[in-house]
């Protein structure tokens, strides 16, 4: 009785234990694109990291009162204005050939030359900027 008992288990275990075991390696990805993740998830991880981030921008923020923001806003709407005359003199309908501009401390001189038009921005504190930009001529 002893060995039929033997006999059926060894059976019964045969039949319920497979062969082979397969198993496949371990692969690491990475999540980040950074280092060489799915491109795909820069977007979700830069919203993360934003949405954990409590610093705040200084020059972003809104300082002083309303009159002084005010005056920034005209400022930069003035200098807007300005700019824009000048490209029309240098590019306009009838571009000048050279010329000054005087703004409150600051000298604007353009040249145009047959390939270029150069721009020398003279500061209130002697700094120089010169700005060369190429120009295309039309071909009939």
């Amino acid at each position: 009785m002893y060995k039929f008992v033997l006999r059926v288990a060894v059976a019964a275990t045969s039949v319920l234990v497979p062969a082979q075991a397969g198993a496949s390696a371990l692969t690491y990805t990475p999540i980040n694109p950074s280092f060489g993740g799915n491109p795909f998830n820069s977007s979700h991880l830069l919203g993360i990291a934003n949405a954990q981030n409590n610093f705040k921008d200084p020059s972003t923020q809104a300082t002083g009162s309303q009159a002084q923001i005010f005056a920034q806003q005209l400022q930069s709407r003035l200098l807007s204005a300005l700019s824009s005359q000048i490209v029309d003199a240098i590019f306009g309908p009838n571009p000048q050939q050279h010329g000054t501009i005087k703004f409150g401390d600051q000298t604007i001189d353009f040249n145009r030359n047959l390939d270029s038009v150069t721009l020398t921005i003279t500061g209130s504190g002697g700094d120089i900027t010169t700005i060369v930009v190429p120009t295309f001529l039309q071909v009939n």
